[in-house]
């Protein structure tokens, strides 16, 4: 069940938030209930229904042996950000 909710946040933050929103294709109110969502998930438990196309995605890719994730995901963040 959806529940309106009455928050203050400065005007500035808003307008910047909602520009942000619907760049993602979101609304506001969409990405604070997701944002509230990761905050209060419970350990160990998700509401999040994984769909049967990222099913059938599992095992897709193979990297390499000597592929390092950690490595290459900072520098992807870091090509995309800095």
């Amino acid at each position: 069940m959806k529940t309106k909710l009455t928050i203050k946040i400065e005007q500035s933050v808003i307008e910047r938030a909602k520009i942000y929103a619907k760049g993602k294709g979101n609304s506001l109110s969409g990405i604070i209930e997701n944002y509230l969502k990761v905050i209060v998930k419970e350990e160990g438990k998700t509401d999040i229904e994984i769909t049967p196309i990222v099913k059938s995605l599992k095992g897709a890719f193979k990297s390499p042996a000597h592929f390092d994730y950690i490595t290459e995901l900072e520098k992807g963040l870091s090509e995309k950000y800095l």
